[in-house]
């Protein structure tokens, strides 16, 4: 068992060891024991807070085969039953609010209002598709053929058992976003967490089937990631992948040489345009919650901020003061503005990344310090300009609290720029006249464009299709299309006439001239609808 957690840490929290211990007991198939073996820590306070089983191949295939027989039962629901059990989810989530915020900040070591973004999400998602799923996956007709003579219709199957490997910086939200649908779909759902953060992914699960979902439906399977998430790769339907480019790449190659198709939100280098008519101090407040939330550990978070020059020693002044007034800290209330990295590692990227943009030339105007009388793993907000365009933090994505502020002489210099990337997942347009915003919006190589908000007001569009272009993913979540992924889609066609074809008794050639005049007037008829 994992070494005892001082009280000053847990004591806060609705939680507690025995509690945890319980939760890393659901982990895989059932009916297995295992050594523990991988730690889970507070990154806040350096603290280590439980341990997980780290699984092998053979542990994942047979959690998989476990999940793909309970799964049987769940699609013996209705739709609507389905859209029920979450439902009740829904509300589980959001009474039990305030534990999921603790379990949160303990997992992560994020600020709690950037844990309470989380925790509001998951119940509205959830809600979304209990409303709008049974619609989306009604039967639909089509059109047909022949009229009259032919008709098609189409049902969405489920896949059978999706795949979710999902990252540590929100674990509820990338690991429940997808999940939600993929049940709806009536599908079995293996969910490998990151190790750094299993514990909120297994609270969920539980609450799942309190509200009504079969034993088993989802299992959640830790360990290395390499051979956790390969292991599913093998053995599932259906992937969605959260994490970075590099290693959707990988994730890719696998699904596709297992001809199983994948969703992929991956890496992004997110561009922020400040028009010349925009509202500084209020480009200034979306910029800091922007490029801080969750201290910046966020795929959708603006690197790259273009700012008009009429404007820009303005904005740049309100960006640095808002940014200076920021708090740091890592207890459990509403106090602190900005939390923690996750681990050392996310700290020294931060950190060379700010040192090599340094050495370069650039100009640091507030941050750039490890702030480690507070906790291992925190560091300042940090404003960068003057940075070179060969540096790292203008080629890589630094996924840390680091924002790089460049004055552009127009808004096509800010668009072309904002292009000049090979990701695209989110952008943001800042002006006081919102259809110019959109006009530029409509230019930019990004599969969400957000206007005067940096990203929560597309995220929180559960109706709306959300993911990237170029290497930020492929494949959609949220809307219509981020519940279709997880289906097969069936047509079913009637003829009211029997094989279409030549009819007994009538010479071929006869046939083939009233068979093209009936073509020839359908096509016409269907020209003067358009």
């Amino acid at each position: 068992m994992a070494q005892a957690v001082p009280d000053s840490v847990l004591a806060e929290t609705a939680w507690n060891k025995r509690r945890l211990y319980a939760l890393s007991n659901r982990i895989g198939p059932s009916g297995t024991d295992y050594d523990l073996t991988l730690p889970v820590t507070a990154p806040a306070h350096s603290e280590e807070i439980g341990e997980i089983p780290e699984l092998g191949e053979d542990d994942v295939g047979q959690a998989v085969e476990q999940t793909r027989e309970a799964a049987k039962e769940w699609r013996e629901f209705s739709v609507d039953e389905r859209a029920e059990v979450l439902t009740k989810f829904a509300n589980l989530a959001a009474d039990n609010r305030k534990e999921l915020l603790d379990l949160l900040q303990l997992e992560t070591g994020k600020s709690r209002a950037h844990a309470l973004e989380e925790t509001i999400d998951v119940p509205q998602n959830a809600d979304y598709y209990a409303d709008k799923g049974p619609g989306i996956l009604a039967t639909e007709s089509r059109a047909s053929g022949i009229p009259f003579a032919t008709s098609a219709e189409v049902q969405y199957d489920s896949k059978g058992v999706v795949g979710i490997i999902s990252p540590w910086n929100y674990p509820l939200v990338l690991s429940f976003a997808d999940a939600i649908p993929a049940l709806l779909a009536g599908n079995g759902v293996v969910l490998k967490p990151d190790e750094k953060t299993p514990f909120t992914a297994l609270r969920l699960a539980e609450l799942l089937e309190e509200a009504g979902l079969p034993e088993g439906v989802v299992t959640i399977v830790t360990g290395d990631g390499p051979t956790v998430g390969s292991a599913i790769i093998e053995r599932v339907d259906y992937l969605t992948f959260t994490g970075s480019s590099e290693t959707g790449k990988i994730v890719a190659e696998q699904a596709g040489r297992n001809l199983i198709d994948c969703s992929l939100e991956l890496s992004g280098k997110n561009p922020m345009i400040i028009l010349d008519d925009a509202d500084v101090e209020e480009a200034a407040r979306g910029a800091v919650q922007g490029s801080f939330t969750n201290a910046g550990q966020l795929c959708l978070a603006n690197e790259r901020i273009y700012v008009h020059e009429d404007i820009y020693d303005d904005f740049l002044d309100e960006f640095v003061s808002q940014t200076e007034s920021l708090e740091l800290g890592a207890d459990f209330e509403f106090d602190a503005d900005v939390g923690s990295l996750i681990d050392s590692d996310q700290l020294e990227r931060v950190q060379s990344h700010v040192a090599d943009a340094v050495e370069s030339g650039a100009t640091v105007h507030t941050g750039g310090n490890a702030r480690s009388e507070i906790g291992p793993y925190f560091y300042e907000p940090t404003i960068l300009t003057d940075v070179p365009a060969t540096s790292l933090p203008a080629c890589e994505e630094t996924f840390g609290p680091l924002a790089v502020v460049e004055s552009v002489s127009s808004a096509e210099e800010a668009i072309e720029k904002a292009n000049d990337s090979d990701h695209g997942l989110n952008a943001s347009v800042w002006s006081g006249d919102r259809e110019r915003a959109k006009e530029i919006a409509r230019e930019i190589e990004s599969g969400t464009v957000c206007i005067n908000d940096p990203f929560l007001v597309g995220w929180a569009s559960y109706d709306a299709p959300m993911g990237g272009v170029k290497e930020s993913g492929i494949g959609r979540r949220h809307g219509p299309e981020g519940l279709k992924r997880y289906t097969e889609p069936k047509t079913i066609a009637t003829s009211a006439v029997g094989p279409l074809g030549p009819i007994p008794g009538v010479p071929d050639e006869l046939f083939a001239k009233g068979f093209s005049a009936v073509s020839n007037i359908q096509r016409r008829l269907n020209q003067l609808r358009r």
